[in-house]
């Protein structure tokens, strides 16, 4: 069964999976930023201060022994508050919008490349193709 594992892991599609997950992660980490330190801000400020992260509707009852700010959103969760957290759910949506826009310009990107390259067949091909055809002739 070792062995088996092991050839398993020696599989390039899984070493490349085990890579793709990584850059994956580390790269989710780069929107999440961008959205929260960049554009959030700045949509918040064009429409007047508007912080997403901070809009939410209490559902439940809040805890008798509670001393933080009733207006901060992760305090509350973390309290065990039942909360409606649409402001934070905008915010994850607009990550996964930038995050799959930029996925597509990647994908775009490459096809167009791959393309580029499968056009021109090189002198080898050009070559092989040359022989068949004779041979075929025949």
């Amino acid at each position: 069964m070792l062995k088996d594992f092991r050839a398993f892991l020696a599989q390039g599609n899984v070493l490349g999976l085990a890579v793709a997950v990584i850059i994956g992660a580390a790269f989710g980490k780069i929107v999440s930023s961008l959205t929260d330190d960049l554009l959030m801000p700045v949509i918040g400020a064009i429409f007047g201060g508007f912080d997403f992260s901070s809009h939410f509707v209490v559902l439940g009852s809040i805890p008798e022994g509670y001393k933080g700010s009733l207006s901060d959103y992760a305090a509350l969760k973390a309290a065990g508050v039942p909360l409606l957290g649409y402001g934070q759910f905008i915010t994850v949506a607009v990550n996964f919008l930038i995050l799959a826009f930029i996925i597509f310009l990647l994908v775009r990107a490459a096809s167009k490349v791959f393309k580029e390259a499968a056009a021109e067949p090189t002198e080898e091909v050009v070559l092989l193709r040359e022989i068949r055809d004779s041979l075929n002739r025949k």
